[in-house]
């Protein structure tokens, strides 16, 4: 069971990159491998150094990295300025999977959210995780819009 949800550190970005790595539409994007490629720690650092991005991890009780979310927040003018928390690169250790941590970042997701001043919480998944999109309704998520995307990188 996760012993600890905090904001990740330089010295996870490994641990978290093999996570995104290890499922069948992660293996096609991602390039786990060590050293790391440089693209990763550069995105890391973006990410630690703007506000309204919060890269999480959940730990074991040994300390070891078994999940990790992304949680952006997002300023509209849209619902009187309100601000949107945006979920995602959801991921857990393959050998914990099934035992509730994801459902625990979630709930610490969503505490966190509220913290913000967010008015929803949204998340997007591929449609070919139909897993992901049962779990996300068992957590009250509701198919409310239909996304699009417009990929600019012809590997992606």
């Amino acid at each position: 069971m996760p012993n600890n949800i905090r904001q990740a550190t330089l010295k996870d970005i490994p641990a978290i990159v093999e996570m995104l790595a290890n499922d069948k539409l992660g293996k096609l994007r991602e390039n786990f491998r060590k050293p790391l490629p440089e693209k990763y720690l550069e995105a890391f650092k973006n990410i630690n150094q703007d506000p309204n991005q919060e890269l999480i991890v959940t730990e074991d009780n040994s300390g070891n990295v078994i999940g990790t979310m992304q949680l952006s927040f997002i300023q509209y003018l849209t619902y009187q300025g309100g601000i949107r928390a945006q979920i995602e690169a959801v991921r857990v250790h393959h050998e914990y999977r099934g035992k509730g941590i994801g459902k625990k970042l979630f709930q610490w997701a969503i505490e966190r959210a509220k913290e913000r001043g967010a008015h929803v919480v949204q998340l997007t998944t591929d449609k070919k995780r139909p897993d992901a999109l049962e779990f996300y309704r068992t957590l009250g998520f509701t198919d409310s819009h239909e996304g699009m995307k417009l990929h600019l990188n012809p590997t992606q």
